[in-house]
């Protein structure tokens, strides 16, 4: 094994971000253990969130072992996370109401429009660019149309709900921002 291999293996990023997985799921798995009030996860709970986790750190490994620019490579670490606050929060407890209420469905259309403005822009910084703030105004958007029909009672006020879907949104917004300073470095390398 190369010199070089042997240290990002070791690097302590990479085991804080690994240990910081397992431990946000060992979290409920404690809290259970303990009979904490409303945490009850089966096994397929547990499956579930290492299969996100595993996905999103992967995603992250593959983008610090292939990608050259810190812009980018910020870039997708800061989406990754502001992907990964919106599928958690909305499964666990719902963005609007309650995690049963349907409207919180169209979070995950927002996602979904970031993923494919990323395919469409092949990648490159400059259409993941766009595709972050598509995504980050697609939140903001969704969440106006899912508090309008009062389909389901929220167990706190819009304002807290506002503020959390801000928060991902801030994030998706600031992901572009990154990978539009990794679009503007290689235009200037390049030329």
């Amino acid at each position: 094994m190369s010199e070089i291999v042997a240290k990002r293996i070791a690097s302590p990023w990479r085991i804080i971000g690994w240990g910081a997985a397992v431990a946000l799921l060992a979290a409920p798995f404690v809290a259970m253990q303990l009979h904490a009030k409303g945490v009850d996860w089966s096994a397929g709970d547990f499956i579930f969130a290492g299969a996100i986790f595993a996905l999103i750190g992967g995603l992250l490994e593959f983008a610090v072992w292939k990608i050259k620019s810190g812009w980018y490579r910020a870039g997708v670490a800061v989406a990754l996370l502001g992907y990964l606050l919106v599928i958690w929060t909305n499964l666990a407890v719902g963005i609007v109401g309650s995690e049963d209420n349907p409207a919180n469905q169209l979070f995950f259309l927002a996602l979904l429009i970031g993923i494919a403005g990323a395919c469409i822009g092949r990648f490159r910084a400059k259409g993941m660019a766009w595709s972050m703030l598509a995504t980050g105004v697609s939140l903001l958007v969704v969440f106006a149309i899912a508090v309008l029909p009062p389909t389901d009672d929220p167990f706190v006020h819009h304002g807290v709900e506002f503020a959390g879907t801000s928060i991902f949104a801030a994030l998706l917004l600031g992901s572009a921002w990154l990978f539009r300073r990794a679009a503007a470095a290689q235009s200037s390398s390049s030329s």
